[in-house]
């Protein structure tokens, strides 16, 4: 392939170079076009030039641009000059033409002057006659106005007249209209006369006078509802009472009916005569008294009428309104003392319905005196203030009632007033009996009347709703604090059913019921729902396994439902509400009240040990109960027991408590009476043989277990057996901490003898089943540890404890080294105590002895090793 060679002629440079001139013409031409358009911007736009002067100054040719720019603005002056030239003759034209025109008008102004001067010597004549004319027809004028104006004189003073006469007789709104017929009517047609500017300037002053009066009768009424508001308020209450089948007795007594006058005419001020009406007999057939009856409501009507014909309703109803308010705030102002009274609760919400049942009737009977959205505010701010009253007064009667507690605690105490006296009177019989001796107790009259005031306070509260709801104002807010009040009327009921519980504690003797005759019999199972089959087929006298507290209880409980059952009337609530709020109180009294009581008296000192096994027993009913008290409420309030939303009674729990606290409490007192037969123990710790039996104290506290075992039977069985294990425990603790008391430093082998015999005549005692099958061997457990503890010393076996200890199987488990070890020292000093010089030369003595401190070296080398 042959090779292109290049033309040695051509010049290699000269295609680059014409490259570069054709790219600096384009950089140029834009330039151009770019500068060309910005000059046409700023020529034709309207609007602001700042982004097109922005364009030009960021850009790099400025002076390019203004170079154009002035090439152009020469281009213009060109233009408009060459434009002037042409246009020049046409205005030197127009010049002239102006100057012949300003001539013709100067020829044209002489013309009508001349005829001016000849038109007005021409009219002279007749310009004279004419003033004469006009001067003759005022004089003829000034004489009919004179006529006209004597003929208008008089009605005006006629009027004047009559509105003084007015002014004198007190008809202040007839006054106000003929006053007002004489200022914009009469007036008007007298105002060039002299005397008319007098009464003109009268007038404000008349009609100050009149505001002034009326609104002295304003004032004069307002004092007199405000007397009588709170006999409109009973005449109300008693109506709604009435209307709703309510108890009317909460008002009070009807009184004669008595027919006020009938109102005067607002108009005219006259009153209507009115025939006597027949005489009436004093029966509930009477017309009871209304607030029309009871006040005249014109001097309002008149009063807004005057006001509003002056211009001054707006101030007329801002006055009037500030001082109803100022009226209602005063009847909102409990009465002192209110707390302790039902009258002044009464007297307080009659004032107030009194109050809104006038404003009721001027509501209706007027336009824009009262609106609707005033008594609504009104009413608002009545609730809230109403509730705070309440809520205040409530406080008072719970403090007042504490303070009376309190003080009546503090005289009891004073006068060493004790609550119950407890004697046990010991009988022929095998159980003892108890005889109570009641001393005294606070009286609980002051809760009773304090939950009864509330109670009547409620109903006045309910009809007090029912009363106003009728005049159309929401009640729902104070039915929300009737629920308020039904938590405190619950809390003054618990504080009321504290003593009710007490003195039945207080009266009870701990004992079954016995009944003799049938009457007594029957009378205790309407109290308390208990069948027993056999008992209804046994013998006189019958006696329950109850004492008379288990039906007493219940006949409260079922008092305490009523009581708050009394609240829930007129409520209107549903059977499910008024269920809840029932099981709600009783619990609080059954959990609360009555557990406080129980629990108070399980652990009163002063109780022994068989009136708590009795307290104990008659839980157990009282728990089993609690299913007909939830019949008893679902019957009352009609709701559904097996509802799902009704809430069960917490009575059986907190019964369950109790008699786990009075179970406790029968550990206690048992073990303390083992006590107190065992701190009559007295060993000699140190004699050289046993007596043959066992010592006599534990001979009588055998003696006692039995007998008080025998009174376990009516107690369930867990607890029996429960107790016997306890009193077993405790006496196996007592004895061996008899053994080991630090005091015993010596011990001898007469010693441990008449300890075994002592150990095995509570051995016998736990195997001869003081409780019901309690025969398997578990009570006789409670004595392992002495026992093994006496085997080991009296048959001494040391090889054999040395030899298995620490294993499982070791016949001597229950012995710990550190006891045994303490013991051995306690018999090695008793031998060492010994005043027997020949005793120490015997062999077995010294044997004896020596294997005794064999044994603790052994027994220390082993505590050592376990260490």
């Amino acid at each position: 392939m042959a090779e292109v060679t290049p033309n040695a002629d051509e010049n290699p440079w000269k295609k680059l170079n014409v490259a570069i001139q054709d790219a600096d013409t384009l950089r140029q031409e834009a330039v151009e076009a770019h500068t060309e358009h910005l000059i046409t911007e700023i020529e034709t736009l309207e609007g602001p030039l700042a982004t097109t002067l922005r364009a030009v100054y960021d850009g790099e040719g400025v002076d390019y641009f203004m170079e154009k720019l002035d090439a152009r603005i020469k281009g213009h002056d060109h233009e408009i000059e060459r434009m002037c030239n042409y246009h020049y003759q046409g205005f030197i034209d127009s010049i002239r033409e102006l100057q012949q025109v300003s001539g013709d008008a100067t020829k044209l102004k002489g013309e009508i002057q001349g005829l001016n001067r000849e038109l007005k010597f021409s009219c002279d004549p007749l310009l004279s006659k004419g003033d004469e004319l006009v001067k003759y027809r005022k004089i003829q004028k000034n004489v009919t106005l004179a006529i006209e104006s004597l003929s208008l004189c008089l009605p005006v003073l006629e009027m004047y007249g009559k509105l003084q006469e007015q002014m004198k007789c007190k008809r202040y709104y007839p006054a106000l209209k003929t006053l007002e017929q004489l200022e914009h009517t009469y007036l008007p047609r007298v105002l060039n006369h002299w005397f008319s500017q007098t009464m003109a300037e009268a007038i404000p002053r008349l009609r100050e006078r009149i505001k002034d009066a009326s609104m002295v009768e304003l004032k004069d009424f307002l004092e007199s509802i405000r007397k009588h508001s709170a006999k409109i308020g009973e005449v109300a209450m008693r109506h709604a009472a009435e209307q709703n089948n309510m108890d009317p007795s909460i008002a009070k007594k009807r009184v004669k009916t008595r027919r006020a006058p009938p109102p005067p005419n607002p108009f005219t001020g006259e009153v209507e005569d009115v025939a006597p009406s027949p005489p009436t007999n004093n029966s509930d057939k009477e017309e009871e008294l209304s607030a029309q009856d009871l006040i005249d409501f014109s001097p309002v009507y008149r009063c807004l009428h005057i006001y509003s014909l002056l211009g001054d309703k707006e101030k007329f109803e801002s006055y009037y309104r500030s001082q109803r308010w100022k009226q209602a705030w005063l009847s909102l102002q409990p009465p002192p003392n209110m707390h302790e009274s039902l009258d002044l609760f009464k007297k307080y919400f009659h004032d107030i319905i009194g109050f809104f049942v006038v404003e009721d009737h001027i509501l209706h009977t007027t336009q824009g005196l009262v609106t609707r959205s005033h008594m609504d505010e009104l009413w608002e701010k009545t609730v809230e203030k109403l509730s705070a009253t309440l809520r205040i007064t409530w406080e008072k009667q719970m403090e007042s009632f504490q303070e009376k507690k309190t003080n009546n605690n503090q005289v009891a105490e004073n006068n060493n007033l004790e609550e119950m006296e407890i004697e046990e009177v010991t009988t022929g019989s095998d159980s003892p009996q108890f005889t109570f001796t009641l001393s005294s107790h606070l009286p609980h009259n002051k809760s009773c009347k304090l939950a009864s005031l509330m109670l009547e306070v409620k109903k006045l509260i309910v009809l007090f709703c029912h009363t106003l709801k009728g005049y159309g104002f929401s009640v729902g807010r104070l039915l929300e604090l009737l629920l308020e009040m039904r938590d405190r009327y619950s809390v003054i009921l618990s504080d009321q059913w504290i003593d009710v519980f007490t003195d039945i504690f207080t009266e009870d003797n701990y004992t079954p019921i016995l009944c003799d005759k049938p009457e007594d019999y029957v009378i205790i199972c309407s109290q308390f729902p208990y069948t027993d089959k056999e008992l209804d087929k046994s013998e006189y006298p019958r006696q329950f396994p109850f004492s008379q507290f288990v039906p007493s209880i219940y006949v409260q409980v079922k008092e305490y439902i009523n009581a708050c059952l009394k609240f829930s009337a007129d409520l209107h609530l549903s059977h499910t509400e008024i269920d809840d709020m029932i099981r709600k109180s009783a619990n609080q009294l059954l959990t609360k009240t009555l557990g406080a009581c129980l629990s108070k008296l399980i652990k009163k000192p002063s109780l022994s040990l068989l009136q708590l096994i009795q307290i104990s027993i008659n839980m157990n009913y009282l728990e089993m109960s609690c299913e007909y008290l939830e019949e008893y409420i679902s019957s009352l309030t009609g709701a559904e027991k097996d509802s799902v939303h009704i809430a069960r009674l917490h009575g059986s729990s907190m019964f369950k408590d109790a008699r786990s606290e009075a179970e406790q409490q029968i550990y206690q007192q048992l073990n303390l009476k083992i006590d107190e037969f065992l701190d009559l123990a007295s060993y000699d710790w140190t004699i050289s043989d046993s007596k043959g039996q066992a010592s006599s104290y534990l001979m009588d506290l055998v003696v006692f277990l039995k007998s008080i075992f025998m009174s376990f039977t009516n107690l369930p069985e867990k607890v029996a057996k429960t107790a016997c294990m306890s009193a077993c425990q405790h006496i196996a603790s007592r004895l061996m901490a008899l053994m080991l008391d630090n005091e015993v430093k010596l011990l001898s082998m007469g010693a441990f003898h008449q300890f075994n015999l002592d150990v095995m005549q509570c051995e016998q005692f736990a195997a001869s089943a003081p409780i019901p099958d309690s025969n398997d061997g578990t009570l006789q457990m409670a004595f392992t540890d002495l026992r093994q503890l006496l085997d080991l010393f009296i048959n001494w076996d040391w090889s054999v404890y040395l030899a298995d200890y620490g294993k499982q199987q070791s016949r001597y488990l229950r012995v710990p080294r550190h006891i045994a070890v303490s013991l051995l020292e306690k018999l090695n000093n008793g031998d060492k105590k010994k005043n027997n010089l020949f005793a120490s030369l015997k062999k077995n003595e010294r044997d004896k002895k020596r294997l005794i401190e064999t044994v603790l070296k052994q027994l220390k080398v082993l505590e050592n090793g376990a260490a």
